[in-house]
């Protein structure tokens, strides 16, 4: 540690604005304090609830538990019912180099269920 970089403490006299007096260790030289152990309301037990503009209150109201409601039940909405149909197979005649009269089946999918029943809403 480096010597003569630390300032000096004092044995000083720390006065309130109570009229209490109590010594303590400081750098500086004498203390005034507004609010101490002997006069603060925390320690003295003359603590209040400030209770500012009924904050506890507004408080008390927005988390309170909610009453019970009974509720009307709701009405049930059937959807359309949508009828699907099976996929058909197509045949499609093309003619390929070296075979003659080839046929190549392939599937085509049958239309969406969301399409037809927007068709059927509309009509």
């Amino acid at each position: 540690m480096k010597e003569a970089i630390h300032p000096e403490m004092h044995i000083v006299k720390v006065h309130c604005q109570c009229g209490n007096e109590f010594m303590t260790r400081s750098v500086k030289n004498e203390l005034r304090v507004e609010v101490c152990s002997a006069c603060h309301p925390f320690w003295t037990g003359k603590q209040r609830l400030m209770d500012t503009e009924g904050r506890v209150d507004k408080f008390n109201r927005k988390y309170a538990p909610k009453p019970v409601v009974a509720k009307a039940p709701k009405a049930v909405v059937e959807a359309p019912k949508v009828i699907s149909t099976p996929k058909k197979k197509k045949t499609i005649e093309r003619k390929t180099s070296g075979k003659a009269g080839a046929s190549i089946t392939s599937e085509t999918k049958a239309p969406s269920k969301v399409t037809k029943a927007k068709k059927e809403t509309q009509a």
